[in-house]
């Protein structure tokens, strides 16, 4: 009886696991879109559907000359290309690299269920469609009606926060601290990178790059910078605490012994002011230090070309 009992279960999870009606719908389908914080460079959102039901959430930059609500299923069709066109970059990047394990257009790159989102990497002081629409991942057509609504980044931050930098055994974090509560601003998207002072000296050495005209790790940062403010699709936004280095994940870098680092973060809202470079020598996996941005270089600072040094203390 029991193996009755098990075999009849597994047709049932079978019957469920391919039938996608049992796990979505696209009638009657209301979409709630919540604008919550609108800063320099990124727009905080919230999304969440009264019924079970796949959709697509974007955002665009307003064409005066064209009235999305005027051309609903001309816009949701454009925006479904795009996003599928994406998709299969991102697709075929994976299998050409041997990985065979791809997740399906709606799981990579749909909605399903309540979300926060953060959109980043805008432009301050620009106008903006945010909107969102249920999609049929079946047919890979709009389903419904389009939502929409229009806003318009600050052209400062709204925020004010400064980092915090420490590096404790192989791993290295970020605390992006919000300073009017001193709490860790989770929420608040950032980038972040690591180089080896060595790395630094070939790049600037290197007469067939463009940093052979760089003379200090601050115009070398100062150009990462700029490639990330105006090719925001190649970088890596980072919330929260975050381990950058010797994760085994999401960087190449691994800490040796004696080397010299520099590590610059960069809020990414647009902000100038929001931005520290951080300088260590690596004394091996028992070093345990604590940085500040008030024991290192301040943005007025490094706008002037001054070098980054640190005031170590003891880890608190």
């Amino acid at each position: 009886m029991n193996r009755k009992i098990l075999y009849l279960l597994f047709i049932l999870m079978g019957f469920i696991a391919c039938n996608p009606e049992a796990r979505y719908t696209t009638e009657d389908v209301e979409i709630e879109m919540s604008i919550k914080t609108v800063s320099a460079g990124f727009v905080e959102c919230s999304f969440s559907t009264n019924k079970d039901a796949y959709y697509l959430i974007a955002i665009e930059e307003v064409r005066p000359d064209y009235d999305p609500m005027a051309h609903q299923k001309q816009f949701m069709t454009l925006a479904l290309d795009s996003a599928n066109v994406e998709y299969l970059a991102w697709r075929n990047k994976l299998l050409r690299s041997g990985e065979f394990n791809i997740a399906p257009f709606a799981s990579h790159s749909l909605q399903y269920g309540a979300v926060d989102h953060f959109f980043t990497g805008l432009w301050f002081d620009t106008e903006y469609w945010v909107y969102a629409f249920v999609v049929d991942p079946e047919t890979m057509k709009p389903a419904g009606k389009l939502y929409l609504e229009k806003i318009k980044t600050e052209w400062e931050s709204i925020v004010s926060l400064h980092f915090e930098y420490r590096v404790k055994g192989t791993w290295d974090y970020i605390y992006p601290i919000d300073s009017a509560s001193g709490d860790i601003h989770a929420h608040f998207p950032y980038v972040a990178t690591t180089r080896d002072s060595l790395e630094i000296e070939r790049d600037m050495a290197d007469t067939t790059t463009f940093y052979s005209y760089l003379s200090t790790p601050q115009d070398y940062f100062s150009l990462w910078l700029l490639q990330m403010s105006t090719h925001p699709e190649e970088a890596r936004v980072l919330y929260g605490v975050s381990a950058i280095n010797n994760d085994g994940l999401s960087s190449h870098l691994v800490f040796e012994e004696g080397h010299t680092y520099y590590t610059f973060i960069g809020g990414y809202d647009f902000s100038v002011r929001q931005n520290a470079l951080f300088k260590f020598k690596w004394e091996g996996e028992k070093t345990n230090l604590y940085f500040t941005e008030k024991d290192n270089i301040a943005w007025e600072n490094y706008e002037q070309g001054n070098e980054a040094e640190v005031c170590v203390s003891p880890l608190r």
